[in-house]
């Protein structure tokens, strides 16, 4: 099975896999940092992530 890049539909490069370059490997990492993906579930309020002790 030969897959492309998921960002933009290019050869995947072993060196980078799953993305053909770094430069796609940086955009797709600035996406979760922009929240322009999300993991599916109910909210968290931050102070039940890390609760002060």
């Amino acid at each position: 099975m030969n897959r492309n890049c998921p960002i933009c539909r290019r050869p995947r490069a072993e060196l980078f896999t799953p993305f053909c370059s770094a430069r796609c490997r940086d955009r797709d990492l600035a996406r979760w940092f922009s929240d322009s993906y999300a993991v599916p579930g109910e909210p968290v309020r931050p102070e039940d992530i890390a609760p002060e002790e």
